[in-house]
């Protein structure tokens, strides 16, 4: 405990933040279920399904991220399957994600961030990333996802996956610099398609904060506007994956949104993405602490064995200059209580002709 304490002014503190990044990189080896399905777990209840790295069952198990469907009112109908369901996933990540306008109607995610006007995505595929990827948030600039589509390669462009399949990449082109702040949830910016012929309309919106991605149901179509027009199939599909690309094998993804079951559906977007990539972010703050140690400061000690019978274990004569080892330092309240403890990686010797200046950082 100390014996001798010394006020710290504003000029001897300052505050600053860190942001630390980590990639993370997702196979499609891993989310289309590596382990036979035993690292996806389905529910009871049906409303979506979780992507771990290994057999959920196993303790080693970290959960990845959450995929589901949902449409909204407009695009519903009581003859789908799973309709109510389906529609209450939309309307509670709308809520979460997107808010309500004023009149208190739960508003739709908007393809180009203006949540008044224009072209709405009504029919979206969701995944929710795990905190233990995100962190605090997604790096703004750095999320893609790669989807195999089943088209034909003059359609999307030259990307192809492993399989010889096309591949239809979307990315947050540009966040850093363009994102928008116009949700409840955060920062969140609009997945782009590099190979597309109009590149301003979204196919997709990712939430940083968040960490939740909503891809529309269209990058499954050929005959949306975000697509080059001419040759091809003009459904790529989802659901069967097995026969060459524009064969027809596949079902046309409207009727398989709307007839399928949210399992069925999350099985099949899983085993239809190639990767996804992003970094995340950890912010770090920390504030620093100036202990300053002058000439006529701190050159004695208050510990007990600095004395041995009534006289300074440092001094010979009492002419001799005083000397102390400064090894530890304490940051006390106002009411001298000690609150943090920093220790030196070793003593450093102080008597009257020297200074000292330590730094102490608390990060949280």
């Amino acid at each position: 405990m100390a014996s001798t304490f010394k006020s710290l002014t504003n000029n001897d503190v300052t505050s600053t933040r860190t942001l630390l990044h980590e990639a993370i990189p997702l196979t499609g080896a891993l989310i289309s279920g590596t382990y036979g399905d035993r690292n996806i777990k389905n529910f009871s209840h049906g409303m979506f399904q979780s992507v771990y790295d290994y057999p959920f069952l196993s303790s080693s198990a970290n959960h990845l991220f959450d995929v589901s469907f949902g449409h909204s009112s407009d695009a519903a109908n009581s003859s789908y399957t799973q309709n109510s369901k389906k529609l209450n996933i939309y309307n509670q990540m709308a809520q979460i994600l997107v808010g309500h306008d004023v009149t208190g109607g739960i508003r739709k995610f908007d393809r180009d961030g203006d949540l008044t006007a224009g072209q709405k995505l009504s029919q979206c595929f969701f995944l929710s990333f795990s905190r233990l990827l995100n962190k605090d948030e997604i790096k703004k600039g750095s999320f893609s996802i790669a989807f195999i589509t089943g088209g034909l390669a003059q359609d999307i462009g030259v990307q192809k996956s492993d399989d010889g399949r096309p591949l239809l990449t979307l990315q947050d082109h540009n966040a850093q610099n363009s994102y928008f702040v116009n949700s409840p949830a955060g920062e969140y910016g609009l997945l782009l398609s590099s190979s597309t012929a109009n590149t301003n309309t979204a196919l997709g919106l990712v939430y940083y904060q968040a960490g939740i991605a909503v891809i529309t149901s269209s990058v499954f179509r050929q005959d949306k506007p975000e697509f080059p027009s001419g040759g091809g199939s003009t459904n790529f599909g989802i659901g069967d994956i097995t026969g060459d690309p524009g064969s027809g094998s596949a079902m046309e993804v409207q009727n398989f949104v709307t007839g399928s079951t949210i399992r069925k559906i999350s099985d099949s977007l899983r085993r239809r993405i190639s990767n996804i990539q992003f970094n995340n972010t950890t912010e770090l703050n920390s504030t620093i602490y100036y202990c300053r140690a002058h000439h006529n400061e701190f050159n004695y000690s208050a510990n007990p064995t600095y004395i041995s019978a009534s006289k300074m274990r440092v001094k010979n004569i009492s002419t001799d200059t005083p000397v102390s080892y400064i090894t530890t330092v304490g940051l006390y309240s106002a009411d001298n209580e000690l609150l943090a403890v920093a220790k030196l990686s070793e003593a450093l010797k102080k008597d009257p002709t020297t200074e000292f200046t330590l730094r102490v950082r608390l990060d949280y």
